[in-house]
């Protein structure tokens, strides 16, 4: 990619990284016993929110061009997000359990999300938003 989407690219994950954080931690907050499931499904879900609005738009520059079209890129979105947010599970549980710490824990995060998001381009430029031919 061109210098200018790389850096883009990086500054998205690094918002979506930090709406996926903050949710996690709004979450501990308010609902403590089940802390760890729960802020892990609220900022896996927020932060592919923000991800795919922002992708759509300002990565892969893409438009709307039919219903039946859009239901294709974003089942291949999640699809893909499904793949990729299993790796950043893996880091952030795996960083938790070892250390049993909240530093651990989104310090794993990081990590998972930063590969998670590496592989993620890849295969979104490749099969979600790469023009079709009839």
């Amino acid at each position: 990619p061109s210098s200018t989407i790389a850096i883009r690219y990086v500054l998205f994950a690094a918002i979506a990284t930090v709406a996926n954080l903050a949710a996690q931690e709004a979450v501990i907050r308010l609902a403590p016993p089940a802390a760890l499931a729960l802020s892990i499904g609220a900022g896996t879900v927020v932060g592919f929110v923000v991800k795919y609005v922002l992708d759509k738009k300002w990565i892969f520059f893409d438009r709307f061009t039919s219903h039946r079209e859009e239901a294709r890129k974003l089942s291949l979105y999640g699809l893909f997000s499904v793949v990729t947010t299993l790796v950043f599970w893996g880091f952030e549980v795996a960083f938790w359990t070892i250390w049993r710490t909240d530093v651990a824990k989104y310090a794993g995060a990081v990590l998972g999300l930063a590969i998670g998001y590496v592989a993620k381009f890849m295969l979104d430029g490749a099969f979600t938003f790469r023009e079709r031919n009839a």
